[in-house]
């Protein structure tokens, strides 16, 4: 009954965030300007090494699937419990961000700097919200894979975080440095 409800709280909480992507990604301000299609490529291809990362299982038996964390309920809870958190955070600053936002580094036409809500808190909370949600997930799953995903995740947000700040700072010259100093890219009050 235990894992039934595990299980089900992951599949919600993945699932609502893929919802809200999916049904947001069709009320889109058209694009103005967007990082070049190499810089793109960047960005895209770290995703099927996160698949194969987290699908380790299916491919083949390996070190990836190695559990460094022990495998038990308190940690399946905690870890349910920061992928709820951050699928929850993810999704109200997608919300909060509305037609401007797109999954690539770009501006888009009419585009508005967001400040409010989680945008008061952290720069990128979409990247804040889906970090701390994989890190939920990868405590809850334990394998080594799921924690190398994590950091590659990571560094690749580290990455278009540079490329979205500099459209933001070419876009907002005199509003965006001013939020900058004012709040953190990730973490709030301390990254």
């Amino acid at each position: 009954m235990f894992h039934w409800f595990i299980a089900a709280g992951f599949a919600v909480a993945w699932g609502v965030l893929v919802i809200v992507w999916v049904v947001g990604a069709f009320s889109t301000k058209s694009t103005a300007r967007s990082a070049s299609y190499a810089s793109r490529l960047v960005l895209l291809a770290p995703l099927l090494i996160v698949w194969l990362l987290v699908n380790a299982h299916v491919i083949s038996p390996s070190w990836l699937v190695i559990r460094p964390l022990p495998d038990n309920p308190a940690i399946q809870l905690l870890g349910l419990a920061l992928t709820v958190l951050g699928c929850l955070f993810a999704v109200w600053a997608r919300v909060t961000l509305g037609s401007n936002w797109s999954g690539l580094p770009t501006v888009r036409r009419e585009h508005e700097l967001i400040t409010r809500g989680p945008y008061a808190l952290a720069r990128h909370p979409i990247y804040t919200g889906i970090l701390l949600a994989l890190a939920g997930s990868a405590i809850a799953n334990g394998a080594s894979g799921w924690m190398m995903a994590w950091l590659l995740v990571f560094v690749s947000y580290a990455v278009k975080i540079r490329q979205e700040e500099k459209l933001m700072m070419e876009t907002f010259p005199q509003d965006y440095p001013a939020y900058r100093r004012r709040v953190k890219a990730l973490i709030p009050g301390v990254f």
